[in-house]
């Protein structure tokens, strides 16, 4: 005869039938890797056998059946008041007399170990759920705080009842399962008192990528349902799982906790209170708290991922004693949604008809989306914006970037493919348009429409058109020696672009990562006591949590950074420092205080020339401890720094000296770098091709902005909008100083790349660079596949002759 109730470490994986996947699970961990180090607090089962005892010995499984026959899912109303019937009749039933006593048992058994009226949770745990396709993620109850004999079982008959939930009755139905080929078993198990300590989740793998080299924690204060119902946004903490580093932490203001209520006659006795002022702007748990949780949750994938002979990352729920300070691990089940994902594939868009063009601009990605128009000319009406409304505006900023990310497609009166709206769209996977004219005055709100940036221009048309859509296999795609790597300025896109076939990042933007994260002057940070009260608020919402406000600045940009280079790892990743002209750096809070108004900040006090002069040096050290920590601290060596516009070679060694100031590089010494670190800089300034020998006495490569070059060659401003049409990097005079830079580098066996706009843009222009010879073509996300594609069959042509 099967067992109505069971000791928690006696099951496992094996004995799903019998106590459902949550408590099966929980029974794995304690017999293999209770034993290994990690804390998960024992209990008891009652069984699924118990619970079909329960039904058939009191009639409830007739009644239940005669409550539910004819039910329409759809009628809201009528199965709203059967669910609740059948609820309310479990919960008022009594066990049978020998169901209670063993129940009671162990009980008793618990309080032994752990103390008179020990709180327990009572977990449900269906003997269907956690399955592949079938989670039933927060269909069934859990009650927390339970305490002695009466309110133990009440709670455990709310758990079976709660199989009977609305929600669980109708995602049953959607999922095709009989109501009665499903039992409920309820595991009680000892309460980790997280009312007056901390709780959250955790995961082994990104959850929005499916990325798997880190591990993703959150957490709250009190107890984990305020993440669950979505009250809170937890703190935020991503560890690298290759050494523990924790990599990107998030604090958010956690304005309310929940905590147990007094324990009246009811059996849910929880209660929601506002947090501390102190509590609202910390981390709510250490840092070595977070590398002890990460650490037991790859202890945990290793075993489930050896259990099951294939890689399976999982999803977890721990819990921090307020009283004794520990950490414990409440539950663990697999995560289904990315374990099954494909990532070998990358999609093409082909639009199957057409319709009335309404307006076209430069083309930003190579995809189609439709959707309905939403104009909004102001970033004050973001609010006004639903998800998968297509985003019209004059032009945009880091603050759109919150509904950029929401939007099916994006288009712009204003901006040319280097502009704000284009770079972000292709970090994002938006189909984008730029510079379209007066979208805003011929698309009008509500309108459905379709935008299309398959071609070189982009075009929106009326109304929601059919595509189709291809899947390119990854692993087909052929393998050129010319490195095809990416360009990332997003930190947060950088796991999804992971899968693209580049062999790392040729440009990691700084400036993406100052201006949305940091979002203040690094001066004004520095000389924060002089700033003006306004200032000083503003600075101190940003920088709750941290103690200092440098060490502020420092962390973010190194976390931003990081993540680029864990998402390619062991790939290099070239890091560019800040290359913000005077404009750009006015827009940040302090920035209008310390930057000059200049006429053309294009070929301004920018790059090189800022890092070393006496008002920005300080800041600059900055940027350098930012790295010094993602290849120093992380151990994220792939992280190779880059310095852009630098005009002569002595700005190269000043630079580099300030560099050896602030430890990045180990020392400088009469123009021979004796240095730990590899150094790059950014070749778009004709006198970086003519005097290409000496700038590489004191670099180790070059990668060429081709943007940048193209400009100060041809002599024009290419935010200036009336000479684009000369601004083409095809031109003679371009390609002739680009080819002798190349050849320059490789007769000295330094790097040359190039992660221009050109390669990306101009096919035949990557065809003139693989001819040269160049090292690698870094490329927009967009262009990777079918560059790899066009420069492998190039490479093919040139063995050919």
């Amino acid at each position: 005869m099967k067992k109505l109730v069971l000791p928690m470490e006696s099951v496992g994986i094996k004995d799903v039938a019998q106590v459902g996947g949550k408590n099966a699970s929980l029974g794995e961990m304690l017999q293999n890797l209770k034993p290994k180090g990690i804390n998960i607090p024992g209990g008891f089962i009652v069984t699924a056998t118990a619970y079909q005892y329960f039904l058939k010995s009191t009639g409830l499984q007739k009644f239940i059946k005669d409550a539910l026959k004819g039910l329409d899912t759809k009628n809201l109303r009528d199965m709203a008041e059967r669910a609740k019937l059948v609820r309310e009749t479990i919960k008022e039933k009594n066990f049978p007399a020998d169901l209670k006593r063993e129940i009671i048992k162990y009980y008793r058994l618990m309080e032994k170990k752990y103390g008179k009226n020990v709180d327990v949770a009572v977990r449900s745990s269906a003997t269907a759920e956690d399955l592949p396709g079938a989670s039933f993620a927060g269909e069934h109850e859990t009650y927390l705080g339970i305490r002695g004999d009466e309110e133990l079982m009440k709670a455990v008959r709310a758990s079976m009842a709660s199989l009977f939930t609305d929600r669980a009755i109708s995602y049953r139905v959607d999922k095709g399962f009989d109501h009665f080929k499903i039992s409920l078993s309820v595991g009680v198990q000892k309460m980790v008192r997280s009312d007056s300590g901390a709780s959250g989740v955790m995961f082994t793998l990104d959850t929005e990528s499916g990325f798997k080299d880190v591990v993703l924690i959150n957490a709250v204060w009190g107890l984990g349902e305020m993440i669950v119902q979505g009250k809170v946004t937890p703190d935020e903490f991503l560890v690298w799982k290759k050494n523990s580093s924790i990599i990107s932490k998030k604090l958010q203001i956690k304005e309310e906790k929940m905590i147990y209520s007094k324990h009246p006659s009811g059996i849910k006795a929880t209660k929601i209170i506002r947090t501390t002022p102190k509590e609202k702007h910390t981390f709510v748990i250490s840092d070595k708290e977070v590398q002890k949780l990460a650490e037991w949750g790859m202890l945990i994938e290793k075993h489930y991922t050896n259990k099951y002979k294939k890689w399976t990352p999982m999803d977890m729920e721990w819990a921090k004693d307020g009283k004794t300070g520990e950490l414990f691990i409440v539950q663990a089940r697999p995560e289904t949604i990315h374990a099954l994902r494909d990532f070998s594939k990358i999609r093409e868009y082909m639009r199957l008809e057409t319709s009335k063009e309404l307006v076209h601009g430069a083309s930003v990605g190579s995809q189609i989306a439709t959707g309905k128009v939403r104009v909004i000319m102001d970033v004050k009406g973001v609010n006004e914006f639903k998800a998968g409304e297509v985003l019209v505006t004059d032009m945009t900023d880091p603050d759109w970037e919150p509904i950029m990310k929401i939007a099916s497609a994006i288009v712009t009166d204003k901006g040319g493919r280097t502009s704000h709206a284009a770079i972000v769209s292709r970090e994002l996977g938006i189909a984008c348009i730029v510079g379209a004219g007066d979208a805003t005055k011929k698309l009008k709100n509500g309108q459905e429409v379709t935008v299309d940036t398959t071609g070189s221009e982009g075009i929106v048309w009326n109304g929601a058109l059919k595509f189709k859509v291809v899947d390119h296999d990854i692993k087909k795609l052929p393998k050129p020696k010319t490195h095809i790597m990416v360009n990332i300025a997003t930190p947060d896109t950088a796991f999804e672009k992971s899968f693209l076939p580049a062999k790392g990042v040729g440009l990691a933007r700084e400036e993406f990562i100052i201006a949305s994260t940091i979002g203040v002057h690094p001066l004004a940070l520095i000389n924060y006591v002089k700033m003006s009260s306004k200032i000083k608020n503003e600075i101190d919402r940003r920088t709750y949590g941290w103690k200092s406000k440098t060490q502020f600045y420092v962390d973010n940009l190194a976390y931003g950074i990081a993540k680029i280079c864990v998402a390619f790892h062991p790939y290099p990743v070239l890091v560019r420092f800040s290359d913000f002209k005077t404009n750009e750096y006015r827009t940040l809070v302090g920035g209008d205080i310390y930057e000059p108004a200049e006429e053309n900040p294009m070929i301004g006090w920018r790059g090189a020339s800022r890092y070393y002069d006496p008002k920005f040096k300080e800041a600059f050290k900055l940027e350098c401890l930012a790295i010094k920590k993602v290849r120093q601290e992380f151990g994220l060596e792939n992280a190779i720094p880059m310095v852009p516009f630098c005009r002569t070679k002595e700005e190269g060694v000043k630079t580099q000296e300030i560099m050896a100031q602030s430890g990045l590089i180990t020392k400088y010494v009469k123009s021979k770098k004796q240095a730990n670190t590899p150094i790059y800089v950014m070749c778009e300034i004709p006198s970086n091709v003519l005097l290409a020998d000496e700038f590489l006495e004191i670099f180790d490569g070059m990668s060429i902005g081709s943007n940048d070059l193209t400009q100060l060659t041809l002599g024009l401003d290419r935010d200036a909008g009336t000479l684009t049409h000369i601004a083409n990097e095809n031109d003679p005079a371009v390609k002739k100083l680009i080819a002798e830079v190349i050849h320059k580098c490789r007769a000295k066996k330094k790097y040359i790349g190039i992660c221009g706009q050109a390669p990306s843009d101009h096919p035949e222009f990557a065809k003139f660079l693989v001819e040269e010879g160049i090292e690698s073509m870094s490329l927009n996300p967009d262009t990777v596949v079918s560059a790899t594609i066009a420069v492998a069959e190039e490479e093919k042509k040139m063995h050919k002759k």
